[in-house]
């Protein structure tokens, strides 16, 4: 993980001295084709505007500072029927759970945080955008997320990166209010939510081509979470590099334990072999316990090499395997054209789950002992190297997830197209 709190000592002292605004138009397009009968289709299109401004710090042993946000949704595809697929809110879902009705035509947020700087320490409370192994704001639709709370980070040690904080409240990538901190996977009952999740960790780079991540985290009454990684780039002469890498979670439940019990071990281990333009990557991905890797809901905290498109790949027990290749154009002469293609297995047993537990009884399926589910990936982006263009990035994203032998009990077997448009601009 990059040392991002370091950034802060680059920017020129003085509050309106060092500051920014930036904007990012992203203009998002999904269309989820569900091959299962009865479950209708999911297809939006929509506009996004991401504002954010960022003041330097005053003058002084102990410096001030803002950092602020506006965010604006625009539907322009999504009417009643076809509406679900995350990027647009979410209004009047049906008992099936299928029909989300229509979409609002348009939805906003804004917030803001006071910063702190004194020494080599930053202190930053109220909205925030995060982005740790075991707490990441979701980037990956139209308007990303958001929590509220407060963060410390900490770079006096050459190398080394410390934080620590706290949030209770996240905005979602489509909704404009905020609600209390979840999981993705655990089913809470209607009259009990956790409270807030607490964090610490540590980013170290001791040497070059080498970092390593030491995270922990309680969310109240659900899990304690405790996260390591180790990744290694070796760097064989000017074409040829070796990229090995582990990531390692642990969750246990804890306090009121509100989805149940939870002791869960998932890693992934990965190697790389990069010559010129090209990477061929292999994956191994294991889940030890009888409950998912789960983690903070619409977030990107699932720091494991096998997190594809739309499958994860962290059921119950599973062990799952990927093959990825990566191929830069400029190769060919044509500079700011990137691919990647990618296929995903695994295997995983659904009848060690818990019928009758409190958040993942859903999970369970009689016909599960075997079941089995992959997932086919392509990527496509280009990003315009020069004009009055420059930096806008054109991305074709492409999933094709099918399961097997009692896996459509817990997911669905789709085709998913993705198309991502976005131009940052730089006021000042």
């Amino acid at each position: 993980m990059p040392l991002h709190a370091q950034a802060e000592d680059d920017k020129p002292e003085g509050f309106i001295e060092g500051a920014s605004l930036d904007v990012l138009a992203r203009n998002f397009y999904v269309n989820r084709n569900q091959l299962l009968p009865g479950v209708r289709d999911n297809r939006e299109w929509g506009q996004g505007f991401i504002g954010k401004f960022e003041s330097g710090f005053t003058q002084g042993t102990v410096g001030f500072g803002l950092d602020a946000y506006a965010m604006l949704g625009l539907k322009l595809d999504g009417g009643g029927g076809t509406a679900g697929s995350s990027i647009l809110p979410i209004n009047s879902p049906s008992k099936a759970g299928y029909d989300y009705g229509k979409a609002p035509d348009e939805f906003s947020s804004a917030g803001a945080s006071i910063k702190v700087r004194a020494f080599d320490t930053v202190l930053r409370a109220g909205d925030l955008f995060l982005s740790n192994p075991v707490i990441a704001g979701g980037e990956s639709r139209m308007l990303p997320q958001t929590f509220r709370g407060f963060s410390l980070t900490n770079t006096s040690f050459d190398d080394l990166m410390l934080e620590a904080g706290q949030a209770s409240f996240t905005k979602p990538y489509n909704q404009s209010g905020h609600r209390r901190i979840d999981t993705f996977y655990g089913s809470l009952a209607d009259d009990r939510d956790s409270r807030h999740l607490n964090w610490a960790g540590a980013a170290w780079t001791p040497l070059e081509g080498l970092s390593s991540d030491l995270y922990a985290s309680e969310l109240k009454d659900i899990w304690n979470q405790y996260y390591f990684d180790l990744d290694y780039t070796w760097q064989l002469n000017d074409l040829v590099s070796l990229n090995p890498g582990l990531h390692y979670y642990h969750t246990q439940d804890t306090g009121d334990a509100l989805l149940g019990h939870i002791d869960n071990n998932t890693y992934s281990l990965h190697f790389t072999v990069n010559v010129g333009y090209h990477a061929l990557t292999a994956v191994y991905q294991r889940v030890n316990g009888n409950t998912p890797f789960d983690y903070i809901n619409q977030g990107d905290s699932v720091f494991l090499d096998n997190s594809q498109i739309y499958s994860d790949f962290n059921g119950p027990n599973e062990r799952s395997w990927k093959l990825k290749y990566d191929y830069d154009f400029a190769g060919v002469g044509v500079p700011g054209l990137t691919t990647s293609v990618s296929y995903s297995k695994g295997e995983l047993d659904l009848t060690k789950v818990d019928p009758t537990g409190t958040g993942y009884g859903h999970w369970y399926s009689e016909d599960g002992k075997n079941a089995q589910h992959w997932e086919r990936d392509v990527d496509l982006a280009y990003t315009v190297q020069e004009s009055t263009l420059k930096d806008l990035t054109v991305r074709l994203r492409w999933a094709a997830h099918r399961g097997s032998q009692g896996y459509s009990a817990v997911d669905n077997d789709v085709d998913e197209y993705r198309v991502i448009v976005e131009y940052p601009v730089n006021i000042f």
